[in-house]
């Protein structure tokens, strides 16, 4: 694993900003043409999904993940009883892969809990959208560590009934093992649950702001997403959608990302070159990870308001 620019403050990881890749290059390969791309499939309506709503006839089976140190509890739930889909990790427009476990999600909280013991930052008191969210385990930890209200948005909201709150529910009944915080703060803490399209998704979300300014306190202090830039057709939604929801002046993301996503044309180094022509936010610092169950090298970037 490497690491660049991690200096930072309690708010902010960094406050300086690098290139990550060249910018010389003027494209992508094949994605860059626009007949490439597949016709949008019109979204399912946004929708908030209650705790409560947790079906019982889908078998949730929990088992143990141990990363670095803290424990956390997901569960095996079968795409073909939730879906009527077997062996797929993406249906456009039905389906975008929640019920798997993406590696992404793993070393995004590996980051997240380095972050933490160096005093880069604290969830305490914060607040923290789960974009894509799947699992839900970056948003469980953020939540295990004190952070005030944690949202999780998926598109399928199945995946939230299934798998996010089923996977909440084990963690909150102390079977995990949290670095820091304890129960008590994890139960009082506001953990709500969205589905629904990016492009949509705010309308719902309760700390974004209805209008197009930054009102002061508005957003979110952290957003989390781990490998939700796999698609060339749905960056451009994904981005707005940070824009909106991110706290002025001091809200960070953290994402986790493949360089490339090799059929559907995303990457981060695509979501990278939206972010630097847009010039709202900025790269603060990367990490890359070279492991073994990776066909690509993964990025864990942290963006900040510019």
């Amino acid at each position: 694993m490497a690491a660049a620019n991690s200096e930072g403050n309690a708010q902010k990881p960094s406050l300086g900003t690098f290139q990550l890749f060249s910018s010389s290059a003027s494209g992508f390969g094949i994605f860059d043409d626009a007949a490439q791309q597949v016709p949008a499939i019109p979204p399912p309506p946004c929708v908030e999904v209650l705790a409560s709503e947790v079906p019982s006839s889908v078998q949730h089976n929990v088992e143990s993940v141990n990363l670095d140190g803290v424990a956390l509890l997901k569960g095996r739930v079968s795409t073909q009883q939730v879906f009527g889909l077997s062996n797929s990790d993406l249906v456009p427009g039905k389906y975008e892969g929640g019920l798997k476990l993406w590696e992404g999600s793993l070393d995004l909280i590996k980051a997240l809990r380095s972050d933490i013991k160096n005093g880069l930052i604290s969830f305490g008191g914060k607040r923290v959208l789960e974009v894509g969210c799947g699992h839900g385990l970056p948003g469980i930890f953020a939540l295990l560590e004190g952070a005030a209200a944690v949202h999780f948005q998926d598109f399928n909201a199945e995946v939230l009934r299934c798998l996010t709150i089923p996977n909440l529910n084990a963690n909150l009944a102390g079977e995990s093992q949290p670095s820091s915080s304890n129960l008590t703060t994890c139960e009082k803490a506001d953990a709500r649950f969205f589905a629904g399209d990016w492009s949509e998704i705010d309308k719902l979300l309760p700390h974004v702001s209805t209008d197009e300014k930054h009102n002061q306190g508005d957003g979110y202090e952290f957003i989390l997403m781990a490998e939700t830039v796999y698609s060339i057709n749905s960056l451009q939604n994904l981005y707005n959608l940070i824009k909106k929801c991110l706290q002025h002046p001091a809200g960070v993301v953290y994402m986790a990302a493949k360089k490339y996503y090799f059929g559907v044309g995303g990457g981060s180094r695509r979501f990278l070159s939206l972010v630097e022509k847009d010039g709202e936010l900025v790269l603060t610092y990367a990490i890359i990870f070279m492991l073994d169950h990776y066909s690509d090298s993964l990025y864990i970037m942290c963006f900040a308001v510019a």
